[in-house]
């Protein structure tokens, strides 16, 4: 196996470095690239006395974390934790010895270098037994200068990687995030959400749900939503992507957890291109189901994405299950933030022949109703154009149905 090397502080990883790795891979025929995150580079000491932890911004931990989340489903790269866990200063030629020992590539693995870096080579411990030891790829991190001249030179063995350069750095990432500007897409999606949630950097953290995950609301509503769009066809996808958009709306604009709102807009439709059979069987795990429902089963297509969410995917918030559970039907009793999620359902952008009033209310230009008010002007509505299709409301909607006139469709 053919293999290479890229170390860095990856405080946090970046664009830049995956398109340095994926070049690499490319160029070189590398069959595969390590990343190792250092624990403490010796090239960002703090100069002042001596050194006892690494750059700030993140722990080595959330740096790790990062960089795993941000190769998901490559196996052309894989990722070795050997200096954070071998502590102290990260020596290169260290890390050399120890992949070199474990790995047993075929002939010298490559050890990808920044020309940034270049010009002090000859200054790093054990300079001459990594020149023995690897074969060296300079790649280009430093833009030439307007007059053309060259990087320091490289006096040991090498081969420069004519690879295009990505004006971005972990440091300019991290001052953007510290000071508000723009930063999401300049990281790997999975780097992103762990920025997000733990607050790195200064990033505002949402606010944690009780019965979620620990790993944080933002990564694990990713990962439903990648399971969400797995088994829906993009038209329902999409149709699931704005009632979660017009439930976080919904949610902010009354007091709610928008997050919370989110994730059970996002999964409320997921068991909807399930069989009747696999609705039904998922929905008897949920507890009993009645006669009319054995008739009708498709109305148990929420009751069964609960059941998915809670055993597949370990989520067990009360008000996000019981959102998904009785979108369809609705039920008494029911809470503020599935009363957002019913809202949503039914007149998020994507659905026809929606009246024009909420349309206005969905896109915050109509009158401020209440939460409640705005359920019951829905709810009526939904009663009235299912009589209009022919179509017999289940008794749970009947039984939540106001006396009053519904609201007319235009």
């Amino acid at each position: 196996m053919k293999l290479a090397i890229l170390g860095g502080s990856f405080n946090p990883i970046h664009l830049g470095h995956l398109y340095l790795a994926d070049t690499v891979l490319s160029a070189l025929g590398i069959d595969r690239l390590i990343l190792t995150p250092a624990n403490i580079s010796p090239f960002k000491l703090h100069t002042a006395g001596t050194v006892t932890e690494p750059a700030p911004g993140a722990s080595g931990r959330d740096r790790l974390d990062m960089v795993l989340a941000s190769v998901t489903a490559d196996p052309r790269i894989g990722v070795d934790d050997l200096e954070l866990r071998r502590g102290g200063v990260s020596y290169t030629a260290d890390t050399l010895d120890e992949i070199i020992d474990r790995y047993r590539p075929g002939g010298k693995p490559v050890l990808v270098l920044g020309d940034d870096l270049a010009g002090n080579f000859s200054l790093w411990s054990r300079a001459g037994e990594i020149v023995r030891k690897a074969d060296i790829v300079i790649a280009r991190r430093v833009a030439l200068p307007a007059s053309g001249a060259n990087v320091p030179a490289f006096p040991f063995p090498h081969t420069c990687l004519q690879n295009e350069i990505m004006d971005i750095s972990s440091g300019m990432v991290r001052e953007r995030i510290s000071s508000g500007k723009a930063w999401r897409y300049l990281v790997p999606r999975g780097a992103r959400l762990i920025i997000e949630d733990r607050g790195l950097y200064g990033a505002a953290p949402p606010a944690a749900a009780p019965g979620l995950p620990p790993a944080g609301i933002l990564s694990l509503t990713a990962r439903v939503e990648d399971a969400v769009r797995a088994v829906l066809s993009p038209g329902r996808f999409i149709h699931s992507r704005n009632t979660a958009l017009l439930a976080r709306d919904l949610a902010r604009r009354y007091g709610l957890d928008g997050e919370a709102a989110y994730l059970a807009g996002i999964a409320h439709d997921m068991a909807k291109q399930l069989s009747l059979e696999e609705i039904l069987a998922l929905a008897e795990r949920d507890g009993s189901v009645t006669e009319g429902e054995r008739k009708n089963p498709g109305l148990l297509h929420g009751r069964a994405a609960a059941v998915l969410l809670r055993e597949r995917l370990g989520i067990h918030n009360r008000d996000v299950l019981e959102a998904v559970s009785f979108h369809t039907t609705g039920k008494a009793g029911m809470g503020p933030l599935a009363q957002a999620v019913f809202i949503a359902d039914k007149i998020e952008v994507s659905r026809q022949d929606i009246h024009p009033r909420f349309r206005d209310l969905a896109g915050n230009a109509g009158p401020a109703d209440s939460l409640e008010g705005l359920f019951r002007a829905v709810l009526e509505d939904n009663v009235r154009w299912l009589k209009q299709q022919g179509l017999e409301p289940a008794e749970e909607t009947l039984g939540l149905v106001f006396h009053g006139d519904p609201v007319e469709r235009s």
